[in-house]
Protein backbone atom coordinates (compact mmCIF):
# COMPACT_ATOMS: atom_id res chain seq x y z
CA UNK A 1 0.00 0.00 0.00
CA UNK A 2 1.35 3.66 -0.99
CA UNK A 3 1.65 6.02 1.51
CA UNK A 4 -0.43 8.78 0.89
CA UNK A 5 2.51 11.56 -0.23
CA UNK A 6 3.91 8.97 -2.46
CA UNK A 7 3.11 9.25 -6.40
CA UNK A 8 4.07 6.79 -8.68
CA UNK A 9 4.96 8.17 -12.22
CA UNK A 10 2.74 6.60 -15.06
CA UNK A 11 5.65 6.78 -17.66
CA UNK A 12 9.28 7.59 -17.16
CA UNK A 13 10.15 11.06 -16.89
CA UNK A 14 12.60 12.64 -19.93
CA UNK A 15 14.33 15.39 -19.30
CA UNK A 16 15.20 15.57 -23.46
CA UNK A 17 11.63 15.58 -24.09
CA UNK A 18 9.02 18.73 -22.79
CA UNK A 19 6.71 17.16 -20.77
CA UNK A 20 3.17 16.74 -22.17
CA UNK A 21 0.33 19.29 -20.67
CA UNK A 22 -3.24 18.55 -21.97
CA UNK A 23 -4.81 21.58 -23.93
CA UNK A 24 -1.08 23.25 -23.91
CA UNK A 25 0.84 23.63 -27.27
CA UNK A 26 4.28 25.23 -26.37
CA UNK A 27 4.41 27.12 -29.69
CA UNK A 28 1.55 28.32 -32.17
CA UNK A 29 3.68 28.27 -35.36
CA UNK A 30 4.45 24.85 -36.98
CA UNK A 31 8.11 25.70 -37.76
CA UNK A 32 10.39 27.02 -35.10
CA UNK A 33 11.28 31.22 -35.79
CA UNK A 34 14.98 32.41 -36.29
CA UNK A 35 15.97 35.28 -34.64
CA UNK A 36 15.47 36.98 -38.07
CA UNK A 37 12.00 36.18 -38.13
CA UNK A 38 10.61 36.83 -35.38
CA UNK A 39 12.51 40.10 -35.50
CA UNK A 40 10.37 41.14 -38.93
CA UNK A 41 7.33 39.42 -37.56
CA UNK A 42 7.48 41.71 -34.48
CA UNK A 43 8.62 44.93 -36.54
CA UNK A 44 5.61 44.63 -39.00
CA UNK A 45 3.44 44.12 -35.99
CA UNK A 46 4.30 47.25 -34.29
CA UNK A 47 6.95 49.56 -36.17
CA UNK A 48 6.97 52.51 -33.52
CA UNK A 49 9.20 50.23 -31.12
CA UNK A 50 12.51 49.68 -33.25
CA UNK A 51 11.92 53.58 -34.45
CA UNK A 52 11.49 54.66 -30.61
CA UNK A 53 14.62 52.55 -30.20
CA UNK A 54 16.76 54.04 -32.91
CA UNK A 55 16.07 57.55 -31.49
CA UNK A 56 16.76 56.70 -28.20
CA UNK A 57 20.28 55.19 -29.52
CA UNK A 58 20.85 57.85 -31.71
CA UNK A 59 20.29 61.07 -28.86
CA UNK A 60 22.15 58.82 -26.52
CA UNK A 61 25.33 58.58 -28.79
CA UNK A 62 24.88 62.48 -30.00
CA UNK A 63 24.68 63.32 -26.29
CA UNK A 64 27.79 61.39 -25.50
CA UNK A 65 29.46 62.58 -28.39
CA UNK A 66 29.02 66.34 -27.50
CA UNK A 67 29.76 65.57 -23.86
CA UNK A 68 33.31 64.32 -24.87
CA UNK A 69 34.15 67.97 -26.94
CA UNK A 70 32.95 69.81 -24.46
CA UNK A 71 29.57 70.79 -25.31
CA UNK A 72 27.68 70.58 -22.25
CA UNK A 73 24.44 72.42 -23.41
CA UNK A 74 23.71 70.47 -26.20
CA UNK A 75 24.81 67.55 -24.09
CA UNK A 76 21.96 68.22 -22.08
CA UNK A 77 19.62 68.51 -24.49
CA UNK A 78 20.48 65.40 -25.88
CA UNK A 79 19.94 63.67 -22.87
CA UNK A 80 16.51 65.15 -22.30
CA UNK A 81 15.72 64.30 -25.88
CA UNK A 82 17.23 60.21 -25.00
CA UNK A 83 14.62 60.45 -22.30
CA UNK A 84 11.32 61.58 -24.43
CA UNK A 85 12.57 58.70 -26.81
CA UNK A 86 12.88 56.68 -24.07
CA UNK A 87 9.14 57.74 -23.13
CA UNK A 88 8.07 57.42 -26.71
CA UNK A 89 9.45 53.80 -26.83
CA UNK A 90 7.70 52.65 -23.87
CA UNK A 91 4.18 53.76 -25.05
CA UNK A 92 4.94 52.31 -28.36
CA UNK A 93 5.10 49.01 -26.19
CA UNK A 94 2.22 49.51 -24.00
CA UNK A 95 0.13 50.64 -27.43
CA UNK A 96 1.04 47.08 -29.19
CA UNK A 97 0.35 45.35 -25.82
CA UNK A 98 -3.13 47.03 -25.59
CA UNK A 99 -3.72 46.30 -29.23
CA UNK A 100 -2.49 43.10 -28.96
CA UNK A 101 -4.70 42.28 -26.18
CA UNK A 102 -7.60 43.46 -27.70
CA UNK A 103 -7.68 41.52 -30.99
CA UNK A 104 -9.76 38.55 -31.36
CA UNK A 105 -7.85 35.08 -30.99
CA UNK A 106 -8.46 32.58 -33.73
Amino acid sequence: MATPGSVTPEAPFDPSQPPVIEGFSPTVYKDAETFKEKFLRKTRENPMVPLGCLGTVAALAYGLFCFHRGQSQRSQLMMRTRIVAQGFTVAAILMGLAASAMKPRH
